[in-house]
């Protein structure tokens, strides 16, 4: 399971980069590109991705 969230967040984290990129007009190409409402939700989105891997790779005490 902990395969799985990692790729969830990896993907999470990819998909909030480019999101925020395009928000703030340095990647070009898409429809998201220049508005500032996808710069926000690539913010959340990396965030949370980040808070996935974090908490998917943390060290598990033994019982």
């Amino acid at each position: 399971m902990r395969i799985v969230w990692n790729i969830v967040g990896a993907i999470l984290l990819l998909f909030g980069v480019v999101w925020f990129l395009q928000g703030i007009n340095v990647l070009p190409g898409s429809f998201m590109t220049g508005q500032m409402k996808w710069a926000i939700y690539g913010g959340i989105a990396a965030v949370a991705g980040i808070v996935l891997l974090v908490w998917a790779n943390r060290r598990r005490k033994a019982a």
